[in-house]
């Protein structure tokens, strides 16, 4: 399967997140194209891909970080299958936790889980939780394409 990961990450966390992805990915034997989102990028959108993994921190609030809705505005149409990603803090309180996520998911009408990582996956649950998650997506996406 082609996949497309992009992600934005202002301290590194995201990053930490989308390598792991893209390794479990790598590891199922999947083409995958990973980038980092930001303003002078001239992203790869003239392929065809069978899923798209957007990952991002969340601003502002619970706010998508502008790069990335750049990025989104870059897509033009939506895809019809997009999964979504990302870190955040809980200490900003729960209605703001990974807010990116959750608008993300709501603006592309994911069917797919979303998986969010408070900071940086540094325990073994945050690991599992990655690994279980890219298994999920991936399981339900070849139900349609293989």
């Amino acid at each position: 399967m082609k996949i497309l990961l992009a992600y934005d990450s202002l301290s590194g966390n995201t990053k930490m997140v989308a390598d792991e992805v893209e390794a479990e990915l790598k590891k199922a034997q999947h083409d995958v194209t990973s980038f980092r989102v930001h303003p002078d990028a001239q992203y790869p959108l003239e392929t065809d891909y069978d899923l798209f993994i957007l990952g991002a921190w969340t601003a502002d609030l619970g706010r998508t970080p502008p790069d990335m809705k750049d990025f989104i505005a870059e897509l033009g149409t939506k895809p019809p299958h997009v999964a979504i990603f990302g870190t955040g803090e809980t200490q900003w309180s729960m209605a703001y936790f990974c807010g990116a996520v959750d608008r993300m998911a709501k603006y592309f009408d994911s069917q797919y889980p979303t998986l969010k990582i408070e900071q940086m996956p540094h325990t073994e649950r945050d690991h599992t939780a990655i690994q279980d998650w890219v298994a999920q997506i991936l399981s339900m996406r070849e139900g349609v394409v293989k």
